[in-house]
């Protein structure tokens, strides 16, 4: 099977970099609920040159580089570089359909307090969980309708014999983004699966109310990921959540990939909006890689930085020496190249994941 192609000239933006398609709201298209595929190994040689392979790769390529610095002539001929960091104007003055997702994720976190934890013993995983997923199940249909679009809930309507919407995908997508109420875990699959729901909702035209050039991106990034993470970090606290799927001291990161790949990004030289993404090098002033193993430039770093966020978390939840409890990570942080390099490095990884995680 030959791997699918990019998307054609028509499906970009003006410029060589490929961007996720959106889906013709005219034309027929088939929703159905979403069924795990992956179960042996042979399925994975098949995941590996389907579509919806290729459109995650894209979106997070088009994510990734959104999120890189740039630079840019002032009226003096100065150069300007512009940085986008946690916090700043694209998650506090965001798009309106980014405003939108961040009011849904502020009312999915106040159902924590609805479902305090269970004082009983226990070292993983606290049963109160599944009391929070219940109430987030009831609510769920609720949140989609109230704070997105019906041009995007019902795209599809009549367009099959099973009178399927996009509705129901992204609910199984949404759903699926939390950790699982099962086996009380959460693990980088969850996290995919809240990609995926960003990923849907961009091919159904949810984000055009945003601005060319990388801004909805970064709008999504910082606006919705980001905040999206704080709301996971707070269940695995509250409920003591296992990681799922987890390799141990040989996995990355217990719970979460993604925002290495944005925060290293955050850090890479900067590029003008015609430049491919850089491979090595760092911006002017970044902090070194070999920073992440001191604690308080990780606390003060995470305020600005997805990396440095997602370490400041591995701090949060773990003890001992850095390279002892996560010495992948520990290694990364060695590299000479700069911050490009690393992105580089994680974006080849993102493959792999995807195929395991």
């Amino acid at each position: 099977m030959e791997p699918p192609s990019l998307p054609s000239k028509e499906q970009q933006r003006e410029g060589p970099f490929p961007v996720l398609e959106t889906l013709d709201p005219a034309a027929p298209h088939v929703f159905l609920k979403p069924v795990k595929r992956i179960n042996e190994g042979q399925d994975v040689a098949r995941f590996l040159t389907s579509k919806a392979y290729r459109d995650i790769g894209i979106f997070v390529m088009q994510l990734n580089r959104a999120m890189c610095p740039r630079k840019s002539s002032g009226p003096d001929g100065k150069e300007i570089l512009q940085t986008f960091l946690i916090g700043s104007e694209y998650e506090t003055q965001p798009a309106e359909s980014v405003k939108k997702l961040q009011q849904m994720l502020s009312r999915i976190e106040v159902l924590i307090d609805q479902a305090p934890p269970d004082q009983g013993p226990r070292r993983f995983g606290n049963v109160s969980f599944r009391k929070w997923y219940q109430l987030l199940e009831a609510e769920v249909a609720a949140l989609l309708r109230e704070h997105l679009p019906e041009s995007v809930l019902r795209h599809g309507s009549g367009d099959n014999e099973s009178g399927s919407t996009a509705e129901v995908e992204l609910t199984s997508y949404l759903l699926g983004a939390f950790g699982s109420a099962q086996r009380l875990d959460y693990g980088t699959g969850h996290e995919l699966s809240f990609l995926a729901f960003l990923g849907c909702l961009w091919k159904l035209g949810a984000f055009q109310d945003g601005t060319p050039n990388g801004d909805i991106e970064r709008n999504i990034v910082l606006g919705v990921f980001e905040p999206y993470l704080r709301v996971v970090r707070r269940l695995i606290l509250t409920y003591t959540l296992e990681p799922a799927g987890t390799h141990g001291v040989w996995g990355l990161d217990d719970h979460s990939f993604q925002p290495y790949i944005y925060g290293s990004a955050q850090l890479t030289r900067a590029i003008s909006e015609d430049e491919a993404m850089p491979t090595e090098g760092s911006l002017f002033r970044a902090p070194k890689p070999s920073t992440i193993v001191k604690p308080e430039y990780v606390e003060e770093e995470r305020k600005r930085n997805m990396y440095f966020s997602a370490v400041g978390f591995i701090n949060d939840v773990k003890k001992g020496p850095f390279w002892e409890h996560s010495p992948i990570l520990f290694d990364i942080s060695g590299i000479k190249d700069g911050w490009g390099k690393i992105n580089k490095v994680l974006l080849v990884h993102t493959g792999i994941l995807l195929c395991n995680g």
